[in-house]
């Protein structure tokens, strides 16, 4: 008789009485068995658990506990090779004994990354360049205050005094990743010397490429009191030439910055209705009121040092951006911005005035020596100013003039608080360069500034086509 069209059949395999079962322990189905596993397998109870002799020899060693981590010594840098690492790679902090006294050693390199995102892009799509000079003030800032907190001593935050000239060499696109090494070059007695690369990773691909080239100077500022400059621990130098060069460009540095103080009363005037291709028609300005969320983790926005003795004149920790109110108690009024931040402004500011006299795609291209006079506070407002001072066939420069005013302290006048010269070039929507309409100065002023800045152009073509020279 057959079954029932919709009953299903079910047939069932005796298993092998020597096939060992497997199963959690009193399940049937597990390692170990149970009572009910022993008693289907056709064993008796007793049989299903272990007895207390096996449970003794297990415990006792029987089953080898398993091996321990490999011990790590404890690294200076994590990424010790050559070059720079594929993935971020901060120093391990030393320990506290290594931090302090006279004898204290800490890493002279950084390495530091972070992948380009949407929001640090620019118009054309490119990463924006004052992003590019964020990163590379957070490193030195990182690798300069580590070294001058070394030693035994008052603690203190690195301000940065001065940039030197940053050139950008190859435009860095959204998703790739930007790595930055900073290194400690050389020390004076109050300063401290930090160079900066920065390679881009096209993380598809591999492909990595040189991306900017940055030299800043910082100085030790005290936490107990931000207008006492500390010295600096010397660093140990491999060859002797290392301090004489370094001794050399302190002291070409040291004249620059002064010649450069004497602008710092000139302001940039707005004017109706003026005219294409002139100064007035392109320079524009942003204003910032310093708020908390500027400040540095040490409750500081980087500035500079009021003390001459550094050679670096008075350092601004200050940095510039949107528009907050100061809501911190009185105990935190001595803030600083961080510079980082000023100089992404100025970037914003800079860009602004190029595509307003073009009327294109534009890109920095390089940055003339940012000059920070003064420190800037948490409650001042911030007014940064561009200008165009001179265009060649294919390049602009932009100056760049930061104005702090402390509107709650009564006491404390207008003051200039940093400056620079920004270098930008056009650029058809297909990445080439394009000719750059000429400026045309009006009064005497916008015509002396132009010769300075032609005076500055070939002056770096000259020297640009010296290397070429040297290298060939």
């Amino acid at each position: 008789m057959s079954a029932p069209p919709n009953r299903r059949r079910t047939f069932w395999k005796r298993r092998p009485a020597a096939a060992p079962r497997t199963g959690r322990r009193g399940s049937g189905r597990w390692p170990g068995g149970g009572a009910r596993a022993g008693m289907r397998g056709g064993a008796s109870r007793e049989a299903a658990f272990d007895s207390p002799l096996a449970i003794r020899r297990r415990l006792s060693g029987a089953m080898a506990p398993p091996p321990p981590a490999p011990s790590m010594a404890p690294p200076g840098l994590i990424h010790s090779a050559p070059g720079l690492p594929d993935t971020c790679a901060l120093p391990q902090p030393p320990a506290a004994a290594t931090m302090s006294g006279p004898a204290a050693e800490t890493p002279s390199a950084i390495q530091i990354c972070r992948i380009m995102r949407p929001d640090d892009a620019n118009v054309a799509g490119n990463v924006h360049g004052g992003t590019v000079l964020k990163m590379i003030e957070e490193a030195g800032a990182i690798i300069s205050t580590r070294h001058c907190n070394s030693q035994n001593g008052e603690r203190c935050v690195a301000a940065l005094a001065r940039v030197e000239r940053t050139d950008f060499l190859s435009p860095m696109c959204i998703g790739e990743v930007a790595h930055v090494s900073a290194e400690i070059t050389y020390t004076s007695k109050h300063s401290v010397e930090v160079q900066v690369h920065v390679m881009s990773e096209n993380i598809l691909t591999g492909t990595k490429k040189l991306t900017n080239k940055a030299t800043l100077w910082y100085v030790p500022l005290s936490l107990k009191n931000v207008d006492k400059v500390l010295e600096v621990p010397p660093v140990v130098y491999s060859r002797q030439e290392q301090e004489e060069e370094g001794r050399k460009r302190y002291e070409a540095q040291k004249l620059e910055r002064m010649e450069t103080k004497w602008r710092n009363g000139d302001i940039v005037q707005p004017v109706l209705n003026p005219e294409p291709n002139t100064v007035s028609y392109s320079q524009s300005s942003l204003i910032h009121l310093v708020g908390p969320s500027d400040c540095t983790l040490h409750g500081f926005v980087h500035g500079d040092s009021t003390s001459d003795s550094t050679g670096l004149g008075a350092p601004s920790l200050g940095i510039t951006a949107g528009t907050k109110e100061d809501l911190a108690p009185a105990s935190q009024r001595d803030a600083f911005y961080f510079n980082g931040v000023t100089m992404k402004l100025m970037d914003e500011v800079a860009g602004i005035v190029a595509a307003r006299h073009c009327k294109t795609n534009i890109v920095t291209a390089s940055v003339d020596a940012i000059n920070f006079h003064d420190k800037i506070r948490k409650g001042c407002v911030i007014t940064i100013s561009g200008r165009m001072t001179f265009t060649s066939n294919k390049s602009m420069e932009i100056e760049v003039l930061v104005d702090a005013d402390p509107v709650v302290n009564n006491f404390v006048k207008r003051y200039r608080a940093a400056s620079a010269f920004f270098t930008y070039v056009s650029l058809s929507p297909e990445g080439k360069s394009l000719p750059v309409p000429q400026l045309v100065p009006e009064t005497e002023d916008e015509k002396k500034r132009f010769e300075e800045g032609k005076g500055r152009y070939l002056q770096m073509k000259a020297k640009r086509q010296g290397q070429v020279e040297t290298q060939a």
